[in-house]
């Protein structure tokens, strides 16, 4: 007869076996019913630094027909100098955070062992890192800005492991005044790729693209874009170099009702 006294002490390495098995079997599963998705090519070469290279990357929670496909390269391939940072610029809707999570998505099950959704990619071994929908806390007392530098903390701590960072940061500092976000955001994004960090930051605010130019050839700028079509905002989700040099939140605003006035 099975009791708590004689076995509850193996209960957790139980559960801990179900769900590998439970994770494996979800794995197997999507790679069968998606065989026209690759699997990734894992670089095993530690001492070219930390890489992520991908081919025409589309997230796998969107349909095929509708999700559009970009390109990412990050980090050293052994031909020469690439960026390690992206800082990913533009306007509202046009696809900087569905970027972010598409990278992520396809790192986890690259690293998981599963096929990708991709043309191809190529990656190192990484440990990521996202401040991907940070929220406050009415509980804990917190604020978004400071569940956002808490994280971001977290992400420069874990470049002192022994596996490369893949640090994702959406909306960079928004939660603060644009003087304190350029000073911090520069400092650490420099301290992440002085740790052999790769990765990407997105904002709005234009005077962060400064950081990149800065940086040389470590970093780039890369922005989305969108323009009016038949008086409404069209975008077409694909990620060009260069800063974005137009908004749409007024445009956004009048969509939905508000009265804004007219562009000065």
């Amino acid at each position: 007869m099975f009791s708590r006294r004689a076995f509850g002490s193996a209960v957790a390495g139980w559960l801990a076996m179900v769900g590998e098995t439970e994770a494996l079997t979800s794995l197997a599963t999507y790679a069968y019913e998606h065989p026209e998705l690759p699997f990734p090519t894992l670089s095993d070469d530690d001492d070219a630094g930390p890489r992520f290279d991908g081919e025409a990357l589309t997230h796998p929670l969107l349909p095929a027909g509708a999700c559009v496909p970009n390109d990412v390269v990050l980090g050293s391939d052994g031909s020469g100098p690439r960026p390690r940072l992206l800082l990913v610029s533009g306007s509202n809707m046009s696809g900087k955070s569905t970027l972010l999570r598409t990278v992520r998505a396809n790192t986890v099950l690259a690293l998981a062992g599963g096929p990708v959704c991709a043309r191809r990619l190529v990656l190192s071994r990484l440990s990521l890192g996202a401040t991907l929908r940070i929220h406050d806390s009415l509980q804990q007392g917190r604020s978004r800005f400071y569940a956002e530098i808490t994280r971001l903390r977290e992400i420069v701590d874990l470049c002192n492991g022994p596996v490369p960072v893949l640090f994702l940061i959406d909306e960079m500092l928004s939660g603060t005044n644009s003087h304190d976000r350029r000073i911090g955001a520069e400092a650490v994004l420099r301290a992440l790729i002085s740790r052999r960090a790769i990765g990407f930051a997105t904002t709005h605010d234009l005077a962060l693209a400064e950081i990149a130019d800065a940086a040389g050839p470590a970093a780039a700028n890369v922005h989305f874009e969108d323009e009016i079509r038949d008086g409404k905002i069209a975008f077409d989700y694909r990620m060009r170099p260069g800063v974005v040099r137009k908004s749409n939140a007024l445009a956004l605003m009048r969509a939905v009702g508000l009265d804004v006035g007219e562009d000065s």
